[in-house]
C-alpha cells in the first residue's frame, strides 16, 4: 500500500513524499491517520536531525515519519493482535513507549509509523507496552489532543513532597499549598491550568500564573473565568510582583518556559519541601541554571521532569476528553492539510498561534481559524468552516471538522 508522508533526513530536510509500505508482519497493525496536530517537539527533532536523543543516526539513509499527536483508524490487523483491537475503531497512541529502556518514539524514531501520513505500519512494541489506545470520541481532533494533556497528567503525577523526618515520597502536588506557573499562559500551561481547574482532584489553595505576554494572559482570564472557584487564581506579569504574592514561598512550581533565567527564578522561590518542576523541553542539549543547593539540602527542595506521560495518563487524557471533562479545542488555531506540514513544521516558533491542526488525507494550505471570517468571501469551503466555528465561539469543533471531511 502506498502512502503519502513527511519524513526527516536530516537537520532542518523535512520532505512530503509517497512511498511504498511494506505489507504488515502477524504482529503489527495497518492503519490509517485522520489527523496530527503540530507540537514544538516535532520542531525540535527537525531542527536537531541526528543529534536529537530520540532520532536515530541513520536518518541520510532511513528517514523517520513526524508527528506523533495523531489519532487515526485501524486498517488491517496482523494475527497476534486480533482478538484484542478486533473491536477497536478509533485509536491514540501514547508515543513515549519506554521499551526496554529505549527512547525511541512514533514520530521521532520510525520509518513507517508517525503522524504526518496517510497510512502507517503500527510495530509490535507498541502493543506490547499496551501504548494503543482506543479512542470512541466522535471528532478525530479532539483524540490527537488527548497526547498534549497526557503530558500534563503525567507531570502532575511526577511532582511530589516528603512527609518531615521521613523518607516517604508523597506522590503528586500539595493539596490546599500555593502552586506557580512560569510561563502559564501558552499552549501546555492553559492544558495544565484547565486540567489542574477541571479534572484535578489534589487542588492547591492559590495558583498564581505568571506570564509577560498580556495578549495570552487576557486569553487564559476569559478562557477559565467561570471555572472551579475553590482555587483562587492570581495572573501576574511582573516578576518582582510573584514574590511578593507569596511571603512564604511556592509548594509546587511547574516552568513552562525552557529558559535558563526562568529555572533559577522559580528555584529562589521555592519554599521548604517545595518542589520544581521542569516541564519544557529544551532545544539546547547543553541547557543548565543553577541551583540553590543550600536549599536543596536545609530546605529539602526537589526537582522533576517529564518527558511525556505514559499509557496510564493517555487513557486518562481520552477518558476526560471522551466524557466531555475536558474540552480543548481552544487549542486550535489553524488547520490545514498534509502539504502544509513541512514549511508549518520548521516555522512554527514565527507563525504564532498555539496548536496546528493537520488534516493527513487532505491537500489544503495552511489557514488561521481567526482568519475565517474573510476567507468566507472567497469561498464556499471557508465559508462553512467560519459558519460552524462561529457557532462554537470562534473555536475549532466536530461540525467544522465534519463539514471540512465532507467537502474535500
Amino acid at each position: 500500500m502506498k502512502t503519502k508522508a513527511v519524513r526527516l533526513y536530516g537537520k532542518g530536510d523535512l520532505r512530503l513524499e509517497e512511498l511504498e509500505l511494506p505489507n504488515i508482519k502477524e504482529n503489527e497493525i495497518l492503519a490509517k491517520i485522520c489527523t496530527d496536530s503540530l507540537c514544538m517537539s516535532s520542531y525540535k527533532a527537525a531542527m536537531a536531525g541526528e543529534d536529537h536523543k530520540r532520532v536515530p543516526n541513520d536518518i541520510r539513509e532511513n528517514p523517520i515519519i513526524i508527528g506523533h499527536e495523531f489519532c487515526g483508524e485501524i486498517i488491517k490487523i496482523g494475527e497476534k493482535w486480533l482478538d484484542k483491537y478486533k473491536n477497536v475503531k478509533k485509536f491514540v497512541i501514547q508515543p513515549a513507549l519506554n521499551y526496554k529502556g529505549s527512547l525511541d518514539a512514533p514520530g521521532y524514531s520510525y520509518r513507517y509509523i508517525g503522524g504526518d501520513a496517510t497510512y502507517v505500519i503500527i510495530p509490535n512494541e507498541v502493543m506490547e507496552m499496551d501504548c494503543l489506545i482506543p479512542y470512541n470520541g466522535e471528532a478525530f481532533y479532539k483524540g490527537s489532543l488527548a497526547e498534549p494533556l497526557s503530558c500534563v497528567i503525567g507531570a502532575f503525577n511526577a511532582s511530589y513532597h516528603v512527609k518531615q523526618g521521613t523518607y516517604e515520597h508523597i506522590m503528586g502536588t500539595k493539596k490546599d499549598g500555593n502552586m506557580l506557573f512560569v510561563g502559564g499562559c501558552g499552549a501546555m500551561g492553559s492544558v495544565a491550568v484547565d486540567y489542574l481547574l477541571n479534572a484535578y482532584e489534589n487542588k492547591p489553595k492559590k495558583l498564581v500564573i505568571f506570564d509577560l505576554d498580556d495578549k495570552k494572559i487576557e486569553f487564559s482570564k476569559k478562557l477559565f473565568e467561570n471555572c472551579n472557584k475553590d482555587v483562587e487564581l492570581v495572573y501576574i506579569n511582573d516578576p518582582a510582583l510573584v514574590k511578593k504574592e507569596s511571603s512564604f514561598g511556592y509548594d509546587d512550581i511547574f516552568v513552562f518556559a525552557p529558559n535558563e533565567e526562568l529555572v533559577e527564578f522559580a528555584d529562589s522561590l521555592l519554599n521548604k519541601d517545595g518542589c520544581l518542576n521542569f516541564f519544557a523541553g529544551p532545544e539546547k542539549t547543553d541547557f543548565s541554571s543553577k541551583i540553590n543547593f543550600y536549599n536543596v539540602h536545609y530546605g529539602f527542595t526537589h526537582f522533576v521532569a517529564t518527558s511525556g506521560g505514559n499509557s496510564d495518563d493517555m487513557r486518562r487524557a481520552v477518558s476526560l476528553i471522551e466524557n466531555n471533562i475536558l474540552d480543548l479545542s481552544y487549542l486550535v488555531t489553524h488547520v490545514g492539510g498534509l502539504d502544509s506540514v513541512v514549511h508549518t513544521t520548521l516555522n512554527l516558533p514565527r507563525i504564532g498561534g498555539i496548536k496546528k491542526l493537520i488534516y493527513t488525507g487532505l491537500s489544503m494550505p495552511l489557514i488561521k481559524i481567526s482568519d475565517l471570517k474573510d476567507l468566507s468571501k472567497s469561498s464556499e469551503l471557508y465559508e462553512g468552516l467560519y459558519e460552524s466555528c462561529n457557532k462554537n465561539n470562534g473555536f475549532w469543533c466536530e461540525e467544522a471538522e465534519k463539514y471540512l471531511l465532507s467537502r474535500i
